[in-house]
């Protein structure tokens, strides 16, 4: 039953990193219009995401334009979605292979030794997706960054992180966390199984006179 509990924990985590990950690619507030300065207008902000920038009047209304062409958009905009994206596909299919590996499931109930390999690759996969997902949040926070440190950047020009970029990496740490914690409890468990196995009698051929 313990076994079953750190693998069902770590597939709950693992699955909460998923839905983060999509909800992070979707939103458009991966950077937020600095306010720092002395000369800055407060009565509109900026958010840029992945697919779409958005401006936000000090009414409520809130506009946005979905970006025009992909091979104008900067290096790490392309980078980024690439990751993102390659990180939500990994995370789908680790579910449904994790699914199979699962002790709560009755695929492969059969062939224990083949259901923790399975659950042994969902984890592996989700621990890909969240590296990923961390390389891609980690890379475009450090080029805000830059951009915002830059003495030559205008002060109205500056931006800073956005809700997306923290979804991102909580959702990047969940996916790590519950993949490691579907890895340890799948090496614990054939470890486990490697050693009931009773030892071989060493008198042989005693029996005979």
């Amino acid at each position: 039953m313990a076994n079953s509990g750190v693998q069902l924990l770590g597939f709950s985590l693992a699955f909460l990193g998923f839905i983060g990950l999509i909800a992070s690619t979707a939103m458009p507030e991966w950077k937020a219009s600095s306010y720092a300065g002395d000369n800055i207008v407060t009565a509109q902000a900026m958010y840029e995401g992945l697919w779409m920038s958005c401006v936000s009047q000090s009414t409520g209304q809130v506009q946005c334009k979905v970006y025009d062409s992909l091979l104008q958009l900067p290096t790490e905009v392309q980078a980024t979605r690439a990751l993102m994206i390659t990180a939500i596909l990994l995370s789908f299919v680790s579910v449904l292979v994790a699914m199979v590996g699962m002790q709560c499931t009755t695929c492969l109930q059969h062939d224990k030794q083949q259901k923790d390999k399975a659950a042994l690759a969902g984890g592996v996969l989700f621990i890909i997706a969240g590296v990923a997902a961390l390389v891609a949040t980690s890379w475009y926070g450090n080029r805000i960054a830059v951009h915002f440190y830059n003495p030559f950047t205008p002060t109205n020009s500056r931006y800073e992180f956005g809700k997306a970029l923290f979804v991102g990496w909580g959702a990047a740490a969940f996916s790590i966390l519950g993949g490691g914690f579907l890895c340890c409890n799948c090496m614990g468990a054939s470890s486990g199984q490697a050693q009931s196995y009773p030892k071989s009698s060493s008198r042989l051929g005693t029996d005979y006179v």
